[in-house]
């Protein structure tokens, strides 16, 4: 797609400047992923609970269920995803898995990327010392990108990866105050530190590259959180020094976007003072739309913290998810809900069952949904395009 910023260079490989986020549970697959690739740009697949896309893998799930079968049927479905998406961007992009560090099967959903032939692999949720031993063996072919949100972050994984004689093929900063999901903070009152700032952030890691002799590395910055906005992209682009922007919600939404249209139509008609920061059951902060099942526990959220009880029959699914979990492992200062309940029934489209992550920012379309290719030329050019896409 024509634009005037500078490619993204990943291995050699020219690319527009955009990552699509990878949101689970289901948000964004093959569907999205493809169209993101097709156009050039990074898509990205979100690894957790992919089951609920297949419905023999659903149904086998329900059938003497195991944390075993559970992790089993996910990387199937990891893999089918992976493969269709490969397939449907016609030798364009990249297509990238996103693995969160919080996942307790986190290194099999790295492994199984890397052999379902992802392009790439981006870890965030905790901080992804150990992805390049997860990897091992496919670093030749697989691209690997950190998330983190401030550059003291950022130089704890750049000296662990070079003891290793690895190094990032592009770095992801996302900032907790804009973006959606889980969030780079301690506490939710955290997301709003000074700290996180791109501008800062960034001045801080080109000079931890200066210190570290990576200079001439050129490791590429991408910028996530509320970056779905011309403006925003180009001062990213043009005067901060990112090589890319990375977009979520603005994703989610489109056409092509992989969950139900009431999810789609949820997160486009959610109102600024509706989309609010709460304590995740992973142990982080959260941003997500206040519908009837989040506003129904952030009233109870104090009392259900005060009763929290470490006890593994509070994980009613038996999956065990999480590494760590509020609810299961009697965590006060955690979320109290079952996550995957929670989301999945947001992919489904359940609207009062749901939990629906959305960016803080504004879309760039308002209410209205549009295609992925029309997103993307907005992004790069500021205005939809002439001819309207096909």
């Amino acid at each position: 797609m024509q634009n005037n910023f500078d490619p993204l260079i990943i291995r050699g490989k020219s690319l527009i400047p955009v990552v699509q986020g990878g949101m689970g549970v289901g948000v964004s697959a093959s569907k999205l992923s493809s169209a993101v690739a097709r156009e050039n740009g990074v898509g990205t697949i979100a690894s957790v609970d992919l089951r609920h896309l297949h419905e023999d893998l659903l149904a086998e799930s329900k059938i003497d269920s195991s944390e075993e079968k559970y992790t089993r049927l996910n990387c199937i479905a990891l893999d089918r995803e992976i493969k269709k998406a490969k397939a449907d961007s016609e030798g364009k992009g990249m297509i990238a898995v996103n693995v969160m560090k919080a996942v307790k099967d986190h290194a099999a959903y790295v492994r199984q990327a890397c052999e379902s032939g992802a392009d790439a692999i981006v870890m965030g949720a905790g901080l992804p010392l150990d992805l390049p031993e997860m990897a091992e063996g496919y670093h030749k072919d697989v691209a690997l990108f950190p998330i983190l949100s401030e550059s003291r972050g950022i130089n704890i994984v750049l000296k662990r990866w070079m003891k290793k004689g690895i190094l990032p093929d592009a770095i992801v900063i996302e900032h907790p105050a804009h973006a959606a999901g889980h969030l780079g903070a301690a506490t939710v009152d955290g997301v709003n530190d000074a700290k996180f700032e791109f501008k800062r952030v960034i001045e801080e890691t080109f000079e931890v590259f200066k210190n570290l002799g990576l200079e001439s590395e050129k490791i590429p910055l991408v910028l996530a959180g509320g970056m779905a906005n011309f403006e925003k992209v180009k001062t990213a682009l043009k005067n901060w020094g990112a090589s890319a922007v990375q977009i979520g919600t603005a994703f989610a939404v489109t056409e092509e976007g992989d969950a139900h249209i009431n999810f789609k139509k949820t997160l486009t008609g959610a109102e600024t003072e509706q989309v609010v920061e709460f304590m995740s059951v992973a142990g982080l902060p959260a941003r997500g739309v206040r519908t009837k099942f989040l506003d129904s526990y952030i009233k109870r959220e104090a009392k259900l913290q005060a009763n929290a009880k470490n006890d593994p029959r509070r994980c009613t699914q038996g999956l065990n998810c999480l590494t760590s979990c509020g609810l299961r492992d009697g965590l006060a200062k955690a979320g109290q809900f079952c996550i995957d309940i929670q989301l999945s029934a947001a992919f489904r489209g359940e609207v009062d069952k749901g939990l629906f992550f959305r960016g803080k920012d504004p879309l760039p379309f308002g209410n209205a949904i549009r295609t992925v290719q029309e997103t993307i030329h907005y992004l790069l050019n500021g205005s939809l395009p002439t001819v309207p896409a096909k």
